[in-house]
């Protein structure tokens, strides 16, 4: 069984922020069917999943995926906001970063303080 933390509002924005940057000079995969791959080959660095997916079976196994995998897992309020982190018209009910670029060592930072969090 995963533990969803409800991380500080702070933390939630510097999430967004790395996501942003890293879609410059990096890879996301976005879209349930594709985070849920690159969990599995264990390419994503960072798996972001939206928490006013409807209904959220659809990204329920993410969390335990990640879990089994130790893969950082967070989640931010809305779909519409992950996706506008993205750069998409439109909601995505999660992301993963595959490749932060330039941002690595904001990522590493960042999944130290969630998994900080999570102890």
């Amino acid at each position: 069984m995963y533990k969803k933390i409800d991380l500080p509002e702070e933390l939630v924005k510097e999430s967004l922020n790395v996501l942003e940057s890293s879609i410059r000079t990096g890879k996301i995969r976005k879209g349930t069917n594709e985070v849920t791959k690159a969990i599995e080959r264990q390419t994503a660095l960072l798996v972001y999943i939206a928490e006013d997916v409807s209904p959220p079976e659809i990204v329920m196994h993410l969390p335990l995926l990640c879990e089994e995998k130790k893969i950082p897992y967070t989640f931010v309020p809305s779909k519409e906001g992950l996706g506008d982190a993205a750069g998409l018209k439109i909601g995505s009910a999660s992301i993963a970063i595959v490749d932060a670029g330039e941002e690595k060592m904001s990522l590493t930072n960042l999944t130290n303080k969630i998994e900080e969090l999570k102890k």
